[in-house]
């Protein structure tokens, strides 16, 4: 476990987004990006290798009402494909919890090296994949924009749940996520 000394420095350390909610240019049009549901940021049939590239890039990019995704700048607007959700949950760190009854504090890290900590302005929402059944978890990010949690990470976060009732609930920020059904 992170001191929560070390997750505070986590989140207050990173770099500034841009203001991109007070930028409101005309639709350039569409741009050949498409963001794979693997993470991989993929323009004019090439992959974009260069992770400094991907996070500048998604740093400037939303989702709107119209539910397209687009990335924006002060005079450009570029709508890009997303094959499922721009972001990913990679990681989590979990904090020391200062009394027993506290709920712990998770932060979760992205593949583009941003960080947020679950609670209510970042919450983890558990849906089903309609085809397979399968827990669909994601967390809300920043613009609009949510990251699709890993595999690996969701079995991780389902070891930190408790049943309750018939439901799996972790608990993290003065929140309760429903994970899933208890067996």
């Amino acid at each position: 476990m992170a001191s929560l000394d070390s997750i505070q420095a986590l989140l207050k350390g990173q770099r500034g987004l841009p203001p991109i909610e007070r930028w409101h240019p005309e639709l350039s049009g569409d741009i050949d990006i498409v963001i794979k549901a693997d993470g991989r940021w993929i323009h004019e049939g090439g992959e974009i290798k260069r992770h400094e590239l991907v996070k500048l890039f998604a740093s400037i990019l939303r989702k709107e009402e119209d539910g397209d995704y687009y990335l924006v700048t002060p005079v450009e607007k570029w709508r890009v494909q997303v094959e499922d959700l721009p972001l990913l949950i990679v990681d989590f760190e979990l904090a020391d919890k200062e009394t027993a009854t506290d709920a712990p504090k998770i932060i979760v890290k992205t593949n583009v090296d941003s960080w947020f900590e679950l609670g209510v302005n970042h919450p983890l929402v558990v849906a089903t994949a309609p085809a397979t059944g399968e827990p669909s978890p994601s967390v809300l990010t920043f613009h609009g924009l949510a990251a699709r949690v890993s595999r690996a990470c969701f079995y991780r976060l389902v070891e930190l749940a408790e049943p309750v009732g018939e439901s799996l609930v972790l608990r993290a920020g003065g929140e309760a996520f429903v994970l899933g059904a208890s067996r």
